[in-house]
């Protein structure tokens, strides 16, 4: 099996790297792709250098089976003929395809059977925020329908790819040698502050970020009624968003029934321990796969209400690793990637 990895260098494209040998992902060889200003960088993967090709439409994917890109929406519509005409399967990490309705949009945890049809060779990876959420409230829809879902994020940096990153980590430095920190990226400084915006705002006040939760989560739970209301928030965190989850079901559902499937269900770890101050935070989740849910809580206003806060790292399970996931669920089913 040949894969490839478009937008190699970006830190979506290196988590990519990190993820398929932490999986003991099945290749035999690897592609790398990447912008004009990134050809030529190398990067080792399984004690092999591979030089990064620059982005062409030409025949370069002829023999590739699984094309994982992350190098944004527009690259990716640039792209998707020249990536999948010899018959690729296009995993993309970006917002271009998701709603299409011939395009399957996954965590496999919740649809991972909506992979097994992508008459297109395309495969939506979801938004980052909307991923470790639908995992959890997979796990609660299988007890009792959720009708409503409401939730505020807390997004980390992470969030907007290696720029953001380094915007935050060059303000605190910037801030602890007394000088006024860089805005580049985000809207404001975002060291010492919140941001309650992330993306462009919409015509009904909301942003494409919370837009994206709502039609997301809906097309992954196959649930055109579930009702989804988001607030996006950036904070100042390097990597790992948390989301302060309620919901509401059709039937009362008790902390204890809730907590177990938690504990259950695949791709979540709980921790949920008040008393002894354990709950999920970015500072341990950072780096792992699991979403962590913990703050597991009957809501006080409505019966069939519950609260949970739930994390984790946006640029693994947010990104590459679903991505990576993708696949292999595909490989587990048989899926024939030569037809």
């Amino acid at each position: 099996m040949k894969v490839a990895i478009v937008g190699a260098s970006g830190a979506v494209g290196q988590e990519f790297l990190r993820v398929l040998d932490e999986q003991n992902f099945p290749l035999d060889d690897l592609a790398l792709f990447g912008s004009k200003r990134s050809a030529g960088s190398t990067y080792q993967f399984r004690g092999k250098d591979y030089v990064v090709k620059e982005l062409l439409h030409n025949d370069d994917f002829k023999d590739v089976d699984i094309a994982f890109t992350s190098a944004g929406a527009g690259t990716s519509k640039e792209f998707v003929e020249t990536i999948t005409k010899y018959g690729a399967i296009m995993i993309d990490n970006s917002s271009a395809f998701r709603m299409e309705d011939d395009i399957p949009l996954v965590v496999p945890e919740v649809n991972g059977d909506d992979a097994l049809n992508a008459p297109r060779r395309v495969i939506a990876n979801p938004n980052c925020t909307t991923i470790q959420m639908v995992v959890a409230l997979k796990a609660i829809n299988d007890l009792s329908t959720i009708k409503r879902v409401h939730v505020a994020t807390y997004q980390a940096a992470s969030g907007a790819g290696a720029v953001g990153m380094n915007e935050l980590s060059n303000q605190y430095r910037e801030i602890s040698e007394g000088k006024e920190p860089t805005v580049e990226k985000f809207a404001y400084q975002l060291v010492n502050n919140v941001i309650p915006h992330i993306d462009v705002f919409m015509d009904n006040g909301y942003t494409k970020e919370e837009m994206k939760m709502y039609f997301e989560t809906k097309k992954i739970m196959h649930a055109p009624k579930l009702d989804v209301s988001a607030t996006c928030v950036r904070v100042p965190v390097m990597r790992a968003h948390s989301e302060s989850i309620w919901v509401e079901t059709e039937r009362a559902i008790e902390v204890a029934e809730a907590t177990e499937a938690f504990r259950n269900a695949k791709g979540i770890v709980v921790i949920d321990n008040p008393a002894n101050k354990e709950y999920p935070m970015p500072l341990f989740v950072a780096g792992q796969d699991p979403v962590c849910v913990g703050r597991i809580r009957k809501d006080l206003t409505n019966e069939c209400g519950l609260n949970f806060w739930v994390v984790g790292d946006q640029i693994k399970k947010g990104a590459a690793l679903n991505a990576v996931q993708i696949a292999l669920y595909m490989i587990e089913k048989n899926y024939n990637f030569k037809k």
